[in-house]
Formats: C-alpha cells, structure tokens, sequence
C-alpha cells in the first residue's frame, strides 16, 4: 500500500495544488490529512473548499478546532482571518474532524499527540527550537498506542524514526507552512530551512515499512504576495525563506 500523508496545509492553496500534481505523477492507493487545514492569511476558503470535494481521510487538528469554535478574533490573527472567511457549513465541517484515525495497515493517525491536539510528540524545546525529543519521552507520550506505524504532524518538521519497540513515526512536515515563531511559553521556533512544499509517502508491505519525505518547489511568490497583502509579514518571511521573521523584524 502506498498511502500519501499530508499536514498542516494551512490555507496554502498553491503550495496543496503542487503536491497534488506531484501526486498524480507518482501515484498512490489513498491520502492522509493530518490536519490544520486552513488556519492562516492565505486562501482558507478555496483551500477547504477542495479538501471536502476530496473528502479525505482527515483528523482535526488544534487549529481546525479553534477556527471552528465561536471566538472573537481579529482579522489579522491566524485564526480569526480563517473563521471570517469561512461559513457555517465550513466551520462545523473542521469541528466534526476526528482527534484520531485508524487507516488500513495497521496505521494509527492523529495531529499532534493522541490525547493533546496542541501539544508535540516527537519534538521537544531547547535553546528557543524544536528538538527531537528522547524515544522514551516519546514512547510515554504514545500511551496506549500499539499500532506499528504512527502518523502525526503539527511541528511542521518531517520525522521518519523507529521506536526501541519496533514502532514507526512519521511526521510529513508542513504541506503550506514552513517556519513559524510560537510565543506560547516555552517560546520557540519551527524551521524548516526552506519554502518548498512538503509531503510525504508511506509504503507498507506486510511487515515492511518504508518513507519517503518529499520537498517540492510551488510558486511560493504568490503565497507571500498574498501574506504581505493581507498584512502578514511574519508569515510573508516564513513562506519566502523556510526560516522565521527574527525578533524585532
């Protein structure tokens, strides 16, 4: 079975049509969504627009969940520039997305941890960045989890490791995202290093277990075109470089 997984879209809809025409080019059985669909200055209406004609396999993740919830937020948050630009219907849509999946293979999905939309699995902070964090860290934070191959996202960086244990964790890194700078305490910042799309493939043969973590160019000028537009110049930078605005910028 080969199972394309994707994450952390997050209302780049040129950065999703690229990896889906890449797609089409290689081919697989069935697609993951790993969620934070739309959360972000971008297009998050045309972006979910396509995913429910798709209809996906899709987990929800923190930001679907707060973009579905009735707050108030301005327009030039994240979160709030999704919610105005989305109806209802769209709305309820992400707030109905489960925590948590189980895809044939043997293969568990969820965003983030299986207990916490908003909390990492593989990473840790250290020195103000996401690090990889100990494998007994992360076999404590799995709890329950016994499946053989664990898909998550939310770092927005791209992880393929094994467990002690034999289990496999994949984390796709961001389809639409990245680099951001997260001041929730302890404040840190996700890099990726470059503005490429990215995605990845999982193969799965009997007991065998392969990945393949893929970078593509988009036409990322007009995702930063349209950040600068809609006065976003911390994601404006981020989408430009893979890196996150300095402090101060």
């Amino acid at each position: 079975m080969r199972l394309a997984v994707l994450a952390d879209i997050h209302g780049n809809l040129p950065a999703l049509e690229a990896v889906l025409a890449d797609l089409d080019r290689r081919g697989a059985d069935g697609i993951a969504n790993l969620g934070d669909c739309v959360s972000g200055p971008l297009w998050p209406r045309e972006t979910l627009d396509l995913l429910m004609a798709k209809g996906w396999p899709t987990v929800r993740g923190n930001h679907d969940r707060w973009v579905s919830e009735p707050r108030d937020e301005p327009l030039n948050t994240s979160d709030g520039y999704a919610r105005h630009a989305l109806d209802a219907d769209g709305r309820a849509w992400l707030g109905a997305l489960p925590m948590r999946l189980e895809l044939p293979g043997g293969v568990v999905a969820f965003h983030a941890r299986p207990d916490d939309d908003d909390a990492y699995l593989l990473e840790e902070v250290e020195g103000g960045r996401l690090v990889r964090a100990p494998a007994t860290a992360i076999a404590a934070r799995l709890g329950d989890i016994a499946a053989p191959v664990v898909l998550c996202g939310h770092s927005h960086l791209p992880w393929l490791l094994c467990l002690p244990d034999g289990r496999w964790i994949l984390n796709p890194g961001s389809v639409g995202c990245p680099a951001y700078d997260d001041p929730t305490p302890p404040a840190h910042v996700s890099e990726s290093g470059s503005p490429s799309a990215r995605y990845a493939m999982l193969e799965l043969d009997g007991d065998s277990v392969a990945a393949e973590l893929i970078a593509i160019p988009y036409d990322h000028d007009r995702a930063v075109r349209q950040a600068t537009e809609n006065g976003r110049p911390d994601w404006a930078h981020a989408l430009a470089t893979g890196f996150a605005l300095p402090s101060g910028s």
